[in-house]
């Protein structure tokens, strides 16, 4: 049975399972969530009420969040790229920087664009302060971290490369990483190259002007 994925093309999240589906060459449905296609918001609000996307679909099997998402993935529909290390200590620093990405990389970028589009309290200006001192707090760590390395943990591409893809991919463009975080940017371009993320920004290209704070002129 085909798996079926709710989301949108422009979402970060939904980026991050579309990254492991196409890492893996995974057949799968997409079922977009927008106005014009009400018939699919119906659907996911139905499965999962609390209407976050991206939601998979399995069969009989529901499965909600992102990092859940790629680790029920690994589980139950293996491929080439392994996404959870079976060693359990590489596992738990997979997941923490899957974490760190999610945590102090997109959320720290949605303060200054819930203060773009005014939600949840936080103005427009205050917002980016907000994102600007996280992002760069993030943006210092990773340099260090990321030191000497291909990818997130090193060699190995894992889920959370997938998580880093969207995240940094937005971050940028909300507050650019600094020129001298030389490991950082160089980390970001080769996720950009990665053909699984070039296809989900690609099929991103159309809703660029969706950015509040207003995409810039490359990427």
């Amino acid at each position: 049975m085909t798996l079926i994925v709710y989301g949108h093309p422009f979402s970060s999240y939904t980026q991050k399972v579309l990254i492991a589906l196409y890492e893996n060459d995974i057949s799968f449905e997409f079922r977009m969530i927008a106005p014009d296609q009400p018939e699919n918001t119906a659907e996911w609000a139905d499965r999962w009420p609390i209407r976050k996307f991206p939601l998979l679909v399995d069969g009989n099997t529901t499965v909600a969040e992102t990092s859940i998402i790629i680790e029920y993935l690994d589980m139950n529909h293996p491929g080439q790229v392994r996404f959870i290390p079976d060693d359990p200590d590489l596992a738990l620093q997979v997941r923490f920087m899957d974490r760190f990405f999610d945590q102090h990389v997109m959320n720290a970028m949605q303060w200054a664009v819930d203060g773009a589009l005014g939600l949840n309290g936080v103005q427009k200006e205050p917002g980016l302060e907000v994102a600007i001192d996280k992002l760069n707090r993030a943006y210092a760590w990773l340099e260090q971290k990321l030191d000497g390395l291909k990818w997130a943990l090193g060699d190995s591409f894992t889920m959370a490369d997938c998580a880093a893809g969207p995240s940094l991919f937005y971050a940028d463009w909300t507050h650019e990483i600094p020129q001298d975080c030389r490991n950082l940017r160089a980390y970001r371009d080769r996720l950009l190259a990665r053909p699984s993320f070039a296809r989900a920004i690609d099929e991103a290209r159309p809703f660029r002007s969706y950015f509040p704070l207003g995409a810039p002129d490359r990427d």
